[in-house]
C-alpha cells in the first residue's frame, strides 16, 4: 500500500493559490480543490500556518500571514471574525487580562462582535478568569487576585463622579486620541458623544464629550440618529 507523505508540495501550492483568490475558505472548498480528505487538507494547512474563525462555529479558515490584525489582535472579513490569539476562549482571556479595568460582557461583545455569555461562564468556572459585581453588572477580571483588585480599583476611579470644580480638558486632542475617537464612531455611528466617551473610558482613554463633538466637526461627520421605535412613529 502506498504511504502518502505528510503534505504534498502540489497541495500546498494549490491552497496558496486558493487563498490568494479568496482570503477565507471553508473546508469543503479546499477538499473539492484538492480532491482529498479533510485530514489531508489539514496536513497541508498545518505546514502553511492557518487560523480558524472564532465566529461561525470555526467553519472558516485563513492563512496566518494574511490578516491585518487590529490592536486587539482581531481581523474581520465581512461577518467572519478571526483572532491572532486563536480560539474565542483564548481571545477573551487575553482581552480581559490586558485591560486595565477588566471588561463587562457588553464591552467584550462590542469588541468581538458576538455574544460571549457562555464563554465567560466557562472561563469563570475553570478559574481562568475572575468576576466581580460592579454597580449592576459583572466585570470579568484577571485570575490573579492582586491584578484583579487593581483592575477593580481603576474602574472605580474611572466611574467616580467628577469634582464640581474640575474643568473640561482643554487644548486639541493628540493624534492617537483622535484615532481612538474615530474608531469608536465607526464601530457605533449611532452612539451619542456621551456614550462614546463612556465607552472610551472603559478602554483607558479619557476623552471629553466636547472633544468628541470637535472630532465630528473637524472631519465633517454627521451624527446618525437612532431609528425611532415603532411605537414612537404611531
Amino acid at each position: 500500500m502506498t504511504r502518502h507523505p505528510l503534505a504534498r508540495p502540489d497541495h500546498r501550492r494549490t491552497l496558496q493559490k486558493l487563498f490568494r483568490r479568496k482570503p477565507i475558505l471553508q473546508l469543503h472548498e479546499m477538499q473539492r480543490a484538492l480532491g482529498t480528505s479533510a485530514r489531508t487538507v489539514f496536513r497541508s494547512l498545518a505546514t502553511l500556518g492557518y487560523l480558524s474563525s472564532y465566529s461561525h462555529a470555526g467553519r472558516y479558515y485563513t492563512l496566518r500571514r494574511l490578516p491585518a490584525f487590529d490592536a486587539n489582535g482581531l481581523w474581520f472579513h465581512g461577518e467572519v471574525r478571526f483572532s491572532s490569539h486563536g480560539t474565542l476562549r483564548a481571545t477573551v482571556v487575553v482581552l480581559v487580562e490586558r485591560s486595565p479595568v477588566g471588561h463587562t460582557h457588553d464591552e467584550l461583545q462590542a469588541v468581538l462582535g458576538l455574544r460571549v455569555h457562555d464563554t465567560l461562564r466557562a472561563l469563570v468556572e475553570r478559574q481562568e478568569l475572575a468576576r466581580e459585581m460592579f454597580e449592576t453588572v459583572y466585570v470579568y477580571l484577571h485570575s490573579d487576585p492582586e491584578v484583579a483588585a487593581a483592575q477593580v480599583a481603576r474602574r472605580h476611579q474611572q466611574h467616580a463622579p467628577a469634582a464640581p470644580t474640575q474643568a473640561a480638558p482643554k487644548g486639541p486632542l493628540d493624534l492617537a486620541r483622535v484615532v481612538d475617537v474615530l474608531v469608536a464612531i465607526i464601530q457605533d455611528p449611532r452612539a451619542a458623544p456621551a456614550d462614546l466617551a463612556a465607552r472610551l473610558r472603559t478602554r483607558g482613554t479619557e476623552v471629553s464629550e466636547q472633544h468628541i463633538e470637535e472630532v465630528f466637526a473637524r472631519y465633517g461627520l454627521k451624527k446618525t440618529p437612532r431609528s425611532p421605535s415603532r411605537r414612537s412613529r404611531r
